[in-house]
């Protein structure tokens, strides 16, 4: 009888063991190759926003200390790490020495990265989270950019016109733009008045070279429902003598389209900033 109990915890252990093993090898598979980058998590205890934020930043091969940062903005209900993939590793590891730290900054659900009634989500950004990467990174304060995707490519840009000469480059990947407070969805702004006030096309209207001597970037999938938007942005940027690459390509709002350009994206921002 013994022996039987035996036999049968020997097995129960060796399914076990298997098992773990088999998910171990699942996890290295979907798990992306990273290329010697360090990847931190960090809370940042925001008193602008009113909570605890999770942040990430990562450090390339090599690490941190002296390269320029590039600050990255998620989505609308994403999270920082949305960028941890193997698109975002690649396309860093494939720079080499020129490829920047990165933070990815917690933008909540549907913050848009703008001072408003539940938070100052635009203010935390540069005096909260961009300061706790530098500490954390060594990286070198004078050279950084910021962009973002969807909701993220707004705030990066609303953040670039309210810090003209701020940063070495300001990218919006189909930035989240609307012409009128009447077009935009519930919970991106307070109210009409918070619309006008963060209104990007018109303030990038306001003045001449509205972002400074910051090198822009838009672009938008042609079956993006933000083309047109994105479009008008981009002529009037030009119009009032902005620095802009634009660009239409193929493909909707979706991950599949921004994962094609995360080469083209990360090397717009090396060349800035190391121009900068």
């Amino acid at each position: 009888m013994l022996g039987r109990r035996l036999l049968g915890l020997t097995v129960v252990v060796v399914l076990i063991s298997l098992a773990g093993w088999g998910l171990f090898r699942l996890y290295r598979i979907f798990e992306p190759d990273q290329h010697g980058a360090t990847v931190t998590h960090f809370t940042l205890e925001s008193s602008l926003v009113g909570q605890s934020l999770e942040e990430i930043v990562v450090a390339p091969k090599g690490g941190g200390v002296g390269r320029p940062l590039l600050v990255l903005l998620h989505g609308r209900n994403g999270s920082p790490g949305s960028y941890l993939t193997k698109y975002w590793f690649d396309a860093l590891a494939r720079l080499g020495s020129r490829a920047p730290d990165l933070l990815l900054v917690n933008g909540g659900d549907h913050s848009y990265y703008h001072d408003r009634a539940d938070g100052r989500w635009g203010s935390y950004v540069m005096k909260e989270a961009i300061p706790a990467a530098l500490k954390r990174t060594g990286a070198d304060r004078h050279r950084i950019a910021i962009g973002g995707i969807s909701m993220g490519g707004f705030g990066a840009l609303r953040l670039g016109l309210q810090s003209p000469g701020s940063f070495c480059a300001v990218g919006g990947h189909s930035p989240a733009m609307w012409r009128t407070g009447g077009e935009t969805p519930a919970g991106a702004f307070d109210d009409a008045e918070d619309f006008e006030r963060n209104n990007v096309i018109e303030l990038s209207a306001s003045s001449t070279r509205p972002l400074g001597a910051t090198s822009v970037w838009i672009d938008v999938g042609n079956q993006d429902p933000f083309v047109s938007a994105d479009s008008e942005l981009a002529r009037v940027l030009r119009q009032h003598g902005q620095k802009i690459t634009f660009h239409v390509w193929p493909g909707s709002h979706s991950g599949s389209y921004w994962n094609q350009h995360v080469d083209q994206y990360l090397r717009f921002y090396a060349d800035a900033l190391a121009g900068c």
